[in-house]
């Protein structure tokens, strides 16, 4: 018995509400923040235009923004493999931070003499040290049940102190003013792609992540079982599914692209290890593949959506008299709005209530059909 095409599935359906819950939550938490630019700002439909155009007004402040996205494509792709599994593991943004740091370690002390080979063998190492960081919560998982958001968010200061420790001790450079790595080899640094602006080859790199993340989750084996594991654990074993080499699997991947982001943020934006601290990327991370659903085609548009308004806030505050915490009240509305199970759960319910009706109607005609 045939399928009327017109009739939605239930799996449509749920696609259909996954994007609009974030597209309603995105809209709601603009809404609240044009509200509090209303209510503090001394010239609110000025703030509102630079919040909203700001960032396009000259090519240098749009570059900016594609420049933010570059870290987000890596840090996105890399939760969307750690969130399939259903693993709550944070640890992208120490992952960010010491495949940074691993970058640096090669940028400065190897000299292969080809520019190509040199950023290659920098990423390789920034992933490998990505890799570690999430691997020690994700093993901590599989063999003692220790709980990963717990675990990772310890991961992240480990992270952070043994970069600074290392940065401010040995591989400091003394002649710099401040603390600091000495500076990268030059054929470790990766090119910028347009003149006067920030926009370098990591874009590059970035999007072919993008598309090998959504290859592999959505069009390869493995993948599928990476999202198997992340729905249903029992039924996964049931199946004969090797879920702990699964879940490890996800966590290793999502770790190493993190660390691959951290070694293309430092070597096309710095000339030298130069952070103080974690940089925050890794949860923006979170929030780009919350946004995205945890698909990666999505990402680079959850990408530059947040990159758009971080730099519309930071344009906002140096021009008027609204903070730049402003991008933390829509980020945190849209995370509430989106993580809750029961918005838009009403109309979900209803419309799928209203397609088995027709997919019933149109059985019954159908069998009436053939009767005849």
């Amino acid at each position: 018995m045939s399928k009327n095409p017109k009739i939605r599935t239930a799996k449509e359906i749920e696609q259909i509400f996954n994007v609009l819950r974030v597209v309603m939550a995105t809209i709601i938490a603009l809404l609240f923040a044009f509200l509090v630019i209303l209510l503090v700002s001394d010239d609110p439909m000025g703030s509102i235009s630079s919040f909203i155009v700001g960032p396009l007004t000259t090519f240098r402040r749009f570059g900016e923004v594609v420049s933010k996205v570059v870290p987000l494509l890596f840090t996105g792709a890399a939760v969307c493999f750690i969130f399939s599994a259903n693993q709550t593991n944070m640890a992208v943004e120490g992952g960010f931070t010491v495949g940074a740091l691993g970058a640096t370690i090669i940028a400065v002390y190897v000299h292969p003499g080809n520019t190509i080979l040199h950023i290659a063998l920098c990423c390789i190492a920034g992933g490998v040290f990505g890799m570690i960081a999430a691997a020690i919560p994700a093993i901590m998982y599989v063999k003692f049940n220790a709980k990963p958001v717990v675990s990772s968010l310890m991961m992240n200061y480990v992270c952070m102190y043994i970069a600074l420790g290392l940065i401010n001790h040995p591989m400091r450079d003394n002649n710099a003013g401040f603390n600091a790595s000495a500076t990268f080899d030059a054929t470790a640094q990766i090119p910028k792609l347009i003149a006067r602006t920030d926009i370098h080859a990591g874009l590059i790199i970035g999007l072919v992540v993008i598309v090998f993340s959504y290859i592999y989750l959505y069009r390869s084996q493995n993948g599928y079982e990476i999202r198997v594991v992340g729905k249903n654990t029992d039924f996964a074993t049931y199946c004969g599914m090797p879920v702990k080499k699964v879940l490890m699997k996800s966590q290793l991947i999502g770790g190493f692209l993190a660390g691959v982001g951290g070694a293309v943020e430092v070597l096309s934006m710095y000339t030298r290890f130069q952070y103080s601290g974690n940089t925050g990327l890794g949860f923006d991370g979170i929030m780009v593949g919350i946004m995205a659903g945890y698909n990666p085609k999505l990402v680079p548009l959850a990408a530059f959506f947040y990159a758009y308004v971080k730099e519309g806030a930071a344009i906002l505050a140096r021009a008027t008299d609204i903070p730049v915490e402003l991008v933390s009240i829509i980020q945190a509305i849209i995370i509430m709005l989106v993580v809750a199970e029961r918005f838009l759960y009403k109309q979900k319910h209803r419309m799928m209530v209203k397609a088995a009706e027709k997919e019933l109607e149109f059985r019954n005609q159908q069998a009436a059909k053939e009767a005849e």
